[in-house]
């Protein structure tokens, strides 16, 4: 329900019984655990939401959303909350690994039969790391030009997802760790936002996707990029998303996670590498899908 345009004055406290209807509700539609010191981000971020929606405070916002079924403006706050800020390259030693070692080792490996490469984003959220990926693959593997290549993306908001789909960046994003040579070669400026080229734009598939709660409509895959995604689920969740990665993962395939994030006394049918800098994990069980 609209509320005009009733000003949106300074966050005043969430109660622990507004703070735990969040945490549920956050919980049971992506299975993300918030601990006790999101209440500052639950703050912030719902913010826009009551202002948006023509409420006074978050305090309101949180009071309607509590006396009404789940519904779009549920979704809207749940979104908010769930959304990570990412970066062309991020952290930069994950892109080293691939251009480096991963890349070329499964190159060399299916080169004389199955020459297919495909790699999966999960968690993309605005579409910065699968878009790396691409540029990374055109700008270091022309050879790939005459290989079957499939990059996917997924993410559990769909406003993430229309972002991504659309590949428009502000220069504030194209400044965080994308080269100028990289920007130029593979964006183009249109007032003052850049669009990323629609014939490497049209390379990444992106789907819905919740990793805790659904199995994706994927073929096994080479590659999969799972950063940050992990520190915000409990252990058991963390386990069965490592299952589910586990086996979309082709025996010997790569699993990437943040630099916080570990497999360890999670699954230990992942073995543990390192490149650099740079950790992964490679699937060394004998199944797959």
């Amino acid at each position: 329900m609209k509320r005009g345009s009733t000003p949106v004055h300074l966050p005043e406290p969430i109660s622990d019984s507004n703070f735990n209807y969040i945490r549920t509700l956050v919980k049971d539609h992506t299975a993300i655990a918030l601990d006790n010191s999101k209440v500052y981000l639950v703050n912030a971020r719902l913010l826009p939401i009551a202002r948006d929606a023509g409420f006074p405070s978050v305090v309101a916002l949180i009071k309607e959303l509590r006396s009404r079924p789940f519904g779009s403006l549920h979704a809207l706050a749940v979104e908010a909350i769930v959304t990570t800020e990412t970066s062309f390259f991020r952290d930069h030693f994950p892109f080293e690994a691939l251009r480096k070692a991963i890349i070329p080792e499964i190159m060399e490996s299916k080169r004389r039969d199955d020459r297919s490469l495909s790699i999966w984003s999960a968690g993309c959220s605005s579409g910065q790391e699968p878009f790396s990926i691409a540029m990374l693959l055109r700008d270091t593997f022309p050879q790939l030009a005459t290989w079957n290549v499939r990059l996917f993306a997924s993410d559990v908001s769909n406003g993430m997802l229309k972002r991504s789909k659309a590949g428009i960046y502000s220069q504030n994003e194209v400044n965080r760790g994308l080269p100028a040579p990289m920007l130029v070669r593979h964006f183009t400026q249109k007032g003052v936002s850049w669009h990323i080229n629609d014939d490497l734009r049209r390379t990444v598939t992106f789907f819905q996707h919740n990793l805790a709660r659904d199995t994706p409509s994927l073929p096994p895959v080479d590659i999969v990029l799972a950063r940050n995604v992990l520190i915000y689920f409990d252990v058991e969740t963390k386990r069965l998303v490592l299952d589910r990665i586990r086996r979309h993962l082709r025996p010997g395939g790569y699993l990437i996670l943040g630099t916080a994030e570990t497999t360890l006394n999670l699954d230990e049918r992942f073995v543990r590498h390192r490149d650099g800098r740079a950790v992964f994990y490679r699937n060394g069980a004998a199944e797959a899908l």
